[in-house]
């Protein structure tokens, strides 16, 4: 009988670490939700009549709060623990979502409300992902394969990043309330995210002794050959893929979607993150350890994924857009993988945080990529399919790089 319950006790608690990530999962996933709902949202804006570029820079907007959040938090998450710098962070998106809600005819509050959401995302990013790692290895859970922390992160953000978008551009094209509707739905979800994390138990001791923060911000193993050569040419071109798909496509595509174009840009945006999604679950069948096999498979669909968008965008072809959000989507989703499993073979634990901040902030800059081709066009008369055949060249020139660093 004591042995029984004794078999009955660990089985019990090795089930409940089986379990302790999923707070932090959802609180990711609900971030990320709220984070990119806005941008089938874009069709909408632009029709309500904002300027285009004015439009893609509430976009990147975004990034003026991933960037610092991301480069702050994974070190003070290092130094006073992972809890102190995620719970807040669900809280932080709800208000970002409320201001987007509300603020649909004010450029300053929709700004304000994607600077809040991005703060949101970067510490998820940064914290949440080092978290996720911790609590999916022991004394906090089963032992389990290399990279199920890595796969962990990357499908909570692409899912949430995925079924945000995809509700909003329903609800936007069809539901009442198409400014506000959607905001107030992903408000709800943060706050119930938020309680959920707070049960997450903490992974990091907090530094009694700690030195000071500058010092903290520095991560040496930013320099590690692996990360330079291999992690950060794929991050160059993570979010410069989704963005083309479902930022820039479903706009040069609305005068083929007049009846329902938001409907159309949430499609795209579901079509590409959800092929992404999807393809995260088999890239460790990819990736192999001490080769950039899985990082060279990205880029190299990077590279086809602008060709077919010069192409698409040319001749404005839906059956070719949707092909480019297939490409573009599992050229994320491998690289998104392959890029956090090097970093889990590079960093020590004290600087896991930092890295992986390092390698989202580089990620992020792609959603820069939209404004700068509006503003190209707009200003110089640039196509884009000549613009788009650059792009395929300069992940091309990317992949060469990796390649001469294929083994560790």
């Amino acid at each position: 009988m004591a042995t029984l319950l004794a078999v009955d006790t660990r089985s019990t608690e090795q089930g409940q670490g089986a379990r302790q990530w999923w707070g932090v999962a959802a609180a990711m996933f609900a971030i990320a939700w709220g984070g990119n709902e806005f941008t089938p949202l874009l069709v909408m804006y632009k029709g309500n009549g904002l300027p285009v570029t004015t439009v893609d820079l509430l976009l990147f907007d975004y990034v003026l709060g991933i960037v610092p959040a991301l480069l702050i938090g994974g070190p003070l998450s290092d130094r006073y623990g992972r809890r102190m710098l995620l719970r807040p962070a669900p809280l932080i998106a709800a208000a970002g979502s409320l201001l987007l809600a509300f603020g649909a005819e004010s450029v300053p509050l929709l700004s304000a409300g994607r600077v809040l959401c991005g703060v949101a995302l970067g510490s998820a990013m940064a914290v949440g992902s080092s978290w996720l790692k911790e609590l999916s290895q022991p004394p906090f859970g089963p032992q389990l394969p290399a990279g199920t922390g890595a796969r962990r992160s990357a499908m909570s953000l692409t899912g949430g990043f995925a079924l945000g978008a995809g509700v909003a551009g329903v609800l936007a094209q069809w539901a009442p309330l198409p400014n506000t509707l959607a905001y107030l739905i992903n408000a709800v979800f943060c706050l119930i995210a938020a309680g959920w994390v707070a049960r997450a138990p903490e992974t990091v001791s907090p530094q009694r002794n700690s030195g000071r923060l500058i010092d903290d911000l520095k991560v040496p193993a930013a320099a590690h050959r692996r990360f330079r050569y291999v992690a950060l040419p794929v991050a160059l071109w993570l979010f410069t893929s989704a963005a083309t798909a479902y930022a820039v496509m479903p706009t040069l595509m609305a005068p083929k979607v007049r009846d329902a174009p938001i409907a159309f840009s949430a499609l795209i945006t579901v079509v590409t993150l959800g092929c992404g999604f999807v393809i995260q679950s088999v890239a460790r069948r990819i990736d192999r350890p001490g080769t950039a096999r899985a990082a060279v498979v990205a880029l190299a669909l990077v590279v086809c994924g602008m060709v077919t968008a010069a192409w698409a965008c040319g001749t404005l072809a839906m059956p070719l857009t949707i092909v480019t959000a297939l490409v573009l989507g599992a050229g994320y989703g491998i690289g998104l993988v392959a890029g956090l499993q090097e970093i889990e073979r590079i960093a020590r634990p004290d600087d896991l945080a930092g890295l992986t901040a390092v390698f989202y902030s580089v990620s992020y800059l792609g959603f820069g990529v939209p404004a700068l081709l509006a503003f190209l066009h707009e200003s110089f008369g640039l196509g884009y399919p000549t613009m788009f055949a650059v792009a395929a060249l300069g992940a091309a020139a990317c992949s060469a790089l990796v390649v001469r660093n294929y083994r560790s």
